[in-house]
């Protein structure tokens, strides 16, 4: 079949999609907060793209492809999720919390690395809007065009959270500052 790769040889879309598996990761971990959670996100991502591989427009920003996927499964999943709640025994989730506080994944060990431990603590801290519209605009380093299609909203809005966003940073930051002098 024409197209088809020989066996044993990688298809270009495989191989460009699966070079962004850590980018997904680190923003799958960003927007869910769990290691397990981000991993099904990126996975449920990879399945709906391999899936839709065909409807891929060769030429296309395949990253923002795959962001956009990334956020439409967590926003579906979030949906979800809010219209069946779990109850929780707070105890064991506590303890679970302090043990799984100790294993870090590599994605987390490397952003805490390269990211002060005042900014990571303020990039924490910012709500989950602005948090995003940031971490895609200035780590991943999408346009504001494709972060708004990501996650569907008006391009002002994007520019807006971005610019709302780095505002929290720097005065958190600034206060940071001004308390350790």
């Amino acid at each position: 079949m024409a197209g088809t790769p020989a066996p044993g040889a990688e298809d270009p879309f495989t191989t460009e999609a699966l070079s962004y598996v850590d980018s997904l990761y680190g923003t799958a971990l960003r927007l869910t907060r769990r290691p397990a959670d981000a991993e099904d996100l990126v996975q449920d991502t990879y399945l709906k793209a391999f899936r839709a591989a065909g409807q891929f427009q060769r030429g296309t920003n395949l990253k923002a492809w795959l962001f956009t996927i990334l956020h439409n499964t967590f926003r579906n999943v979030r949906r979800h999720d809010g219209r069946n709640p779990v109850d929780v025994d707070s105890e064991t989730v506590e303890q679970a919390a302090d043990i799984a506080g100790a294993q870090q994944t590599p994605e987390q060990l490397l952003t805490r690395a390269t990211l002060d431990a005042d900014l990571q603590a303020a990039l924490d801290d910012l709500p989950d809007a602005f948090r995003q519209a940031v971490w895609l605009r200035d780590v991943e380093e999408f346009t504001y065009a494709e972060i708004a299609q990501m996650i569907a909203v008006p391009i002002g809005t994007v520019m807006s959270r971005i610019s709302r966003g780095r505002r929290m940073l720097y005065e958190r930051l600034s206060k940071v500052k001004a308390g350790a002098a």
